[in-house]
């Protein structure tokens, strides 16, 4: 799992809620008008944070709590450096000169606290969250803690508190204004520059505690996703969520990145007695499952399978938030949805106890409700009643045409390559012709990428380089395959597999070359050197903006036809061009106004 985003999309309470849940090593980091800053995370604990806003370092801040001297502070420093910095200073103190580490600990708290309280001001900028193994050292030089905590805090306890005094400052601030006191933009007007030897500025708050509560103490939520720009504090939260969890019917999650789709099954489950909340991404949809648990509620889970991920790559997003939430709440019934079968996902789904129901395309969803209803609902109750769901492996799509008086395709024979995608063709194009599609074009293109092989990429053509943006398929045991696509770079003035396509303009097809580049873009995948390669350009405005790659490993086999892909990817382009010109028009309008 990995995040990337904007701050304004998505909350620092909600970001710290969901590596949390998630329970990953990492570095949270956040840009903000020229500020930035670091959290590191180990087991989804907070162990260490630094901003370029906190400047104080740790031998000030233990100076002045009393638990060093100026003396110690000079010759562990000295050491530090004649050692080359290999330590960080904290460790130093306790190891060299006998200070009480849990007395250390205790001060890196309240200073990783109050660093990452002041963050919550923060109400626009960049975030990106990167796995990493994490080490006792490294960056010891300029790190502004120069200690590593190993208990950790909890991030949903931060969280709380986070919105807790931000909701206290706006309040501040709101009561200042009405008293005539002048009042900059609201990020401005709050106080964060609290002293690190106290508790933040908080009127009627009680003393706080040295240390984080265990991750099963908090009973109240980080605020919700959808009320983000008015941030609750944390009884209000609570109040809220106890109301939904009381609330008449059984609490249902839908998730779908698909508004249609929502549209259509929102009031066909309310229908049927549930409380649903529907929600359009992963990150939202984990932050309410894990809302409703701590009030009390138990939730059953259904989420599409074909979605994007959290950092917005790859088309297996709905199996990242089942993992979460297995693993979080292993005991809420979860169903998978899909409109075509992915085997790999499938396995994994298997693995989880999680059983997966194939629905029609999105775009005769609608008009299949007398046939899928049933079939939906009768899965539903089984899964609910803990019954086995044998009707998961139902193709709702091939039942659907045979009612219109379609015949479904025949298997082809044996010994012939099947024509694939042909039937799939006209609903994926009706989806890409959406208005509203904006940034899932390069989705819908892995999307249907998986009807012809095993595994695919999308890269950027870039004036330089070909820059990897998503995949499907690739071998993922350690969480890495996303990460490892988006740092795969080509020069695109070297000879590679993909020099012909972005010549030409026309797509290929057969074996790959022997070029150098072509050889490490396979490594990079994996390794194996498949029996035949796909690679199709996505042209808009007359150059190449991104080429598809795809082949048919592990299995030795060729990819067969692959026309109605094609047709695909040159209206993927014709849809490009439309959003593009649509954004320069709604741009102009606004430079009329």
């Amino acid at each position: 799992m990995s995040l990337v985003g904007n701050l304004e999309d998505l909350g620092l309470g909600e970001i710290l809620q969901i590596v949390s849940l998630s329970r990953r090593s990492g570095v949270l980091s956040l840009e903000s008008r020229g500020r930035e800053a670091r959290i590191i995370f180990r087991n989804g604990q907070v162990i260490r944070a630094s901003s370029s806003t906190f400047q104080q370092s740790l031998g000030e801040v233990l100076i002045q709590h009393g638990v060093i001297d100026l003396v110690i502070l000079k010759r562990a420093l000295s050491i530090q450096a004649d050692e080359g910095y290999s330590q960080l200073l904290g460790h130093i103190m306790v190891e060299r000169f006998g200070v009480a580490a849990d007395a250390i600990e205790a001060v890196v708290r309240e200073q990783i606290e109050n660093v990452i309280y002041a963050l919550f001001a923060w109400a626009e900028g960049t975030f990106e969250f990167e796995l990493q193994d994490v080490d006792e050292g490294g960056n010891a030089k300029f790190d502004a803690v120069q200690f590593m905590l190993h208990q950790g805090l909890n991030p949903q306890y931060l969280a709380m508190e986070g919105s807790r005094i931000i909701d206290e400052q706006r309040h501040r601030a709101e009561q200042a204004g009405e008293e005539g006191v002048s009042a900059s933009a609201p990020e401005e007007s709050l106080d964060f520059s609290f002293n690190l030897l106290q508790d933040p500025p908080s009127a009627a708050a009680p003393e706080k505690a040295p240390s984080a509560p265990p991750s099963s103490t908090p009973d109240l939520p980080a605020p919700d996703s959808h009320s983000r720009k008015a941030t609750e504090t944390a009884g209000s939260t609570a109040a809220v969520a106890a109301a939904d969890a009381s609330s008449p019917g059984e609490p249902l999650v839908l998730v779908d990145d698909d508004p249609g789709t929502l549209a259509v099954l929102s009031p066909l489950l309310e229908r049927q007695g549930y409380r649903v909340d529907a929600m359009e991404r992963s990150e939202d949809a984990l932050i309410r499952v894990d809302t409703l648990y701590r009030a009390g509620a138990r939730p059953t889970v259904i989420v599409d399978l074909i979605m994007p991920r959290m950092d917005g790559t790859g088309i297996l997003g709905g199996l990242e938030l089942m993992e979460l939430v297995r693993n979080n709440f292993p005991e809420l019934p979860l169903l998978g949805l899909s409109d075509f079968a992915n085997e790999e996902a499938q396995r994994k789904m298997r693995g989880m106890g999680i059983p997966i129901l194939i629905k029609p395309a999105k775009t005769e969803l609608e008009d299949s409700l007398d046939v899928f209803t049933p079939r939906f609902l009768t899965a539903l109750t089984n899964l609910t009643a803990g019954n086995d769901l044998s009707l998961s492996s139902v193709n709702i799509g091939d039942e659907l045409r045979l009612e219109m008086g379609e015949e479904p395709a025949l298997p082809a024979p044996h010994h012939m390559t099947p024509s694939t995608g042909i039937s799939q063709l006209r609903g994926m194009l009706e989806e890409l012709n959406n208005p509203q599609l904006g940034g899932g074009i390069i989705l819908l293109v892995l999307r249907f990428a998986a009807e012809f092989m095993n595994r695919a990429v999308v890269l950027l053509v870039k004036k330089d380089a070909i820059q990897g943006l998503g995949q499907f398929g690739l071998k993922d045991g350690d969480g890495s395959a996303d990460y490892r696509v988006r740092n795969l770079a080509v020069p695109r003035e070297e000879p590679s597999l993909f020099s012909q396509v972005i010549e030409s303009r026309f797509p290929m097809r057969g074996e790959i070359d022997a070029s150098n580049w072509s050889g490490y873009f396979l490594e990079q995948l994996g390794g194996g050197r498949p029996v035949e390669v796909f690679v199709g350009p996505i042209v808009s405005e007359g150059k190449v903006v991104a080429v598809l790659y795809g082949d048919n490993l592990p299995e030795e086999k060729p990819i067969g036809d692959t026309d109605s892909l094609e047709i695909f990817l040159s209206q993927a382009g014709i849809a490009m061009e439309k959003a593009l010109l649509q954004r320069r028009l709604q741009d102009q309008g606004r430079g009329e106004m």
